[in-house]
């Protein structure tokens, strides 16, 4: 079972996963250098291991304890227990759910090991904000899309914000980043897709009247702000969009891949 260590020092290097977790650019140079992610609160805790994750150290509040009893049994490394008052100064923020746990980051898969087990995909340029990474992440999963595929520059799905905003769908729906990105048009051609680019070009197709009778088919999506690349825009099979009520013309993009995975999904959703 887990070893309990009751600590008040905050300055225990034991620790130091978990400090200053609110400064982002922080959090994203140690996790990477560390190999670790963050995931918090009980449920998200919970998934993450359920899933095959394996914990370096648990950090609670003695509240909790009782709680995570049955997961704290089946491993050996350390549960660190502060109040609650230590942790908020400890990590930034006030843990609401009152549990967190440092676990090892795992190796990603090939894109093109990613889209040989997949149907549906969802292809993610440049999107910088991990609050929308992680709502895509819940939709793919929830909507019966099988994978994503994320541009080199994409926020971190294992950042703890997307962790958390995802319901921890990130720690089983398979996901790979695709360095080459210019090439990435060229590569879910050759694995057999037809791609559905969103966009407000011109000659862009109400989603609901474009076809979709394809043995594969992927959906791309760009940045907030610039939205798809011109490369993407002309590369796709087809641009499409979501009409709009007038004096609106988009969506927040997170929004718009549940309505576009809404219209695309497949008409039987394993459950």
């Amino acid at each position: 079972m887990a070893r309990i260590v009751k600590l008040d020092d905050l300055a225990d290097p034991r620790l130091r996963d978990y400090v200053d977790l609110r400064d982002v650019q922080l959090r994203l140079k140690l996790e990477s250098e560390r190999g670790l992610f963050l995931a918090e609160g009980e449920k998200v805790v919970r998934r993450a291991l359920e899933s095959g994750h394996r914990p370096r150290s648990f950090l609670m509040s003695p509240k909790w304890l009782d709680g995570l009893a049955d997961l704290l049994d089946e491993t050996d490394v350390p549960c660190f227990v502060l109040d609650d008052d230590a942790i908020e100064e400890l990590t930034g923020f006030h843990v609401h759910r009152g549990a967190l746990a440092a676990l090892e980051r795992p190796d990603l898969p090939s894109p093109r090991d990613v889209l040989a087990a997949a149907r549906r995909v969802v292809v993610v340029e440049d999107l910088a904000d991990h609050t929308n990474v992680g709502a895509i992440f819940r939709s793919v999963a929830a909507l019966g899309f099988d994978a994503v595929l994320l541009s080199p520059r994409c926020a971190d799905p294992l950042y703890r914000r997307a962790i958390k905003v995802s319901l921890g769908a990130v720690f089983w729906l398979p996901y790979a980043r695709v360095d080459d990105w210019y090439t990435a048009p060229d590569l879910l051609r050759e694995a057999g897709f037809t791609t559905y680019a969103m966009t407000l070009a011109p000659d862009s197709v109400p989603l609901d009247e474009v076809p979709r009778d394809t043995h594969r088919l992927a959906l791309v999506v760009g940045s907030e702000g610039h939205g798809l690349s011109g490369r993407w825009e002309q590369a796709a099979d087809h641009r499409v969009t979501i009409p709009m009520a007038a004096d609106i013309d988009s969506l927040n993009v997170a929004s718009s891949v549940a309505v576009a995975c809404w219209e695309l999904r497949p008409r039987t959703i394993p459950v």
